[in-house]
């Protein structure tokens, strides 16, 4: 994490460094100062000098400011270096987002995707702030053993016996709590899932009265979550203590046995104040370096999540491919698509030719709505092909692909924004005339016309402020501004009326220029605008040809009495 970093990371390794070379100055000082100065006075009745006073004050205050120095320069680079690495993660997490496979979102939820960009990538970055403090904790204990052994080599060893303990607890400590961290990382992802599908369906929830059970739903996560903090939390609590109890029982025994070596006189008295004061100092690193070592199986646990968002392969780049050919044919070739070991639709061939309309009519899951996902990239074909101007569309350039193919889904999804910036989506090319244009096509002209700032007027979330068949017109414009050779519609309009409809419609195959269209339907109206028509029974084509044709085969026609009962039940 922190290669890309080294320069910050360096510089707070080296006030790391710094600030624990003056800690065992100030220790090394202590004892001088006591051995030749306070005892002299106390046992021989020596005066001290101003000179020496400002002296030994000058000298310490002189170590002080290398410790600000130290402290400063650590935490403020610290500190940038975890927040660089923090914003590392989520540009990636970003860049992984939008380049991954729709196979990938269907396996997600929500929650867990939000998870990864917050909580994840905060909790691994957590254990950057401590580390250069570890490393002076490395520093410190290289140079307090210098400064110890050199004024005693027994006091010395007791001090640093209690690296090991401290070794041995981590082991123990990292053992016990990494299968808990791992645990509490999930439910952070649960958590926020409930409450996302809580909030994004807020409408389902209003009307059939489910506050309660959200509310309910939201707390058994919650709970779980906490039972897991909890546990987590108490391993770390029983941890840090004993860590923290290991240097004060080890100072305890430095004043026994220096106080025992003093009184025998191997000994001074200076030099076990300034043994006592250095192993002092070191509680401080040990404790940071305590809290290094607890963050980190916590830090691995999410880094562990956030990989299995970077592990995934990316969709496939296309060859970038332009089209040649100005008037364009959209194949499936011998198509088989499904969800795993759930197959949809197989072997399926389909055409629809340059300025042709052919409507794809089947009952209710038998794979229309899978066609256009894949043929929208949603969904990668499990066999088969799918070409457009004889260009297999992965080999299309993205651009070219998003221009000449436009797609409307039953559902509307739009921003909260403009409808000026819904339908133009700031696409280069699309003019003001082309919206203007496509608003009219769409018929939502007419509504838009009457709308506070008309196109400038900002819809809600997610369009809320519009009425579902309003939503679908504006984004039936979105799909039609600019010139799109190939206007598929997954049912699009069944949020409109069937006259409003069939206005559309005709707008759409009216002029020179009109484009290719393969339409979804479910009303007959509709279906009999069709050039051709592609009748799709349980994932496979049972038959093709115009309305007239197919009515002599009695699985259509009672699909076709049904959706005319419909039509005039609705008038």
């Amino acid at each position: 994490m922190v290669r890309p970093h080294w320069i910050p990371f360096s510089v707070a390794v080296t006030g790391g460094a710094v600030f624990a070379a003056g800690a065992v100055m100030s220790a090394v000082i202590l004892g001088r100062l006591v051995d030749e100065v306070i005892l002299p006075v106390f046992d021989q009745g020596d005066d001290i000098t101003m000179s020496a006073v400002f002296g030994w004050s000058a000298l310490l205050l002189a170590i002080v400011v290398i410790r600000i120095i130290g402290v400063v320069s650590r935490r403020y680079f610290a500190g940038m270096t975890a927040e660089r690495v923090s914003r590392g993660f989520r540009r990636d997490l970003a860049h992984a987002y939008v380049r991954l496979p729709m196979s990938f979102y269907r396996r997600r939820s929500a929650g867990d995707l939000l998870a990864h960009v917050d909580t994840d990538s905060d909790t691994v970055t957590e254990v950057l702030n401590p580390l250069p403090f570890a490393f002076a904790a490395i520093f410190m204990a290289v140079f307090a053993a210098i400064a110890m052994f050199l004024v005693d080599p027994l006091l010395a060893l007791l001090a640093f016996a209690i690296f090991p303990i401290s070794i041995v607890m981590n082991r123990v400590y990292t053992d016990r709590v990494e299968g808990p961290a791992n645990e509490q990382q999930a439910a952070v992802g649960k958590v926020a899932a409930v409450a996302h599908e809580s909030f994004d369906g807020a409408l389902v929830v209003k009307l059939l009265g489910r506050e309660e059970a959200e509310i309910k739903r939201f707390n058994n996560e919650a709970e779980k979550l906490r039972q897991h903090r909890v546990r987590v939390g108490t391993l770390r609590a029983v941890f840090e203590s004993t860590l923290g109890a290991v240097p004060n029982v080890g100072i305890v025994l430095v004043v026994l046995i220096g106080a025992w070596r003093v009184e025998s006189g191997d000994a001074t008295v200076g030099g076990l104040i300034q043994i006592a004061a250095l192993f002092a100092t070191l509680s401080l690193p040990l404790r940071i370096l305590g809290y290094f070592l607890q963050n980190v199986p916590i830090a691995r646990a999410a880094s562990a999540r956030l990989h299995t968002v970077f592990d995934e392969p990316f969709a496939a780049p296309g060859a970038g491919k332009p089209l040649a050919d100005t008037t364009a044919d959209l194949r499936f070739e011998k198509i088989t698509l499904g969800f795993g070991d759930q197959i949809v639709v197989s072997d399926v061939d389909i055409e629809v030719r340059a300025g042709e309309t052919v409507a794809l009519v089947g009952a209710t899951g038998s794979g229309k709505s899978t066609l256009v996902s894949a043929l929208a990239g949603l969904l990668e074909p499990q066999a088969g092909i799918i070409t457009f101007g004889g260009i297999p569309i992965d080999d299309l350039d993205p651009i070219v692909r998003a221009d000449s193919i436009r797609i409307a889904f039953q559902e509307a999804f739009l921003f909260g924004d403009t409808i000026d910036a819904n339908v133009g989506l700031e696409r280069s090319g699309i003019e003001r005339t082309q919206i203007d244009a496509a608003l009219v096509t769409a018929g939502a002209d007419g509504f838009v016309g009457v709308l506070p700032a008309s196109t400038s007027t900002v819809v809600g979330e997610r369009g809320m402020t519009l009425s579902g068949g309003q939503r679908q017109r504006v984004a039936l414009a979105r799909a039609l501004a600019g010139r799109p050779r190939l206007v598929v519609l997954d049912d699009a309009t069944s949020a409109v009326d069937a006259a409003v409809e069939r206005q559309i419609l005709d707008a759409l195959r009216a002029g020179d220029n009109a484009p290719s269209m393969l339409i979804v339907a479910h009303r007959l109206s509709t279906i009999r605008l069709a050039d051709r028509i592609v009748f799709i029974k349980k994932g496979r084509i049972a038959g093709r040809g115009t309305h007239e044709e197919l009515l002599a085969d009695p699985d259509y026609l009672a699909l076709a009495t049904a959706y005319e009962e419909a039509e005039a039940e609705n008038v």
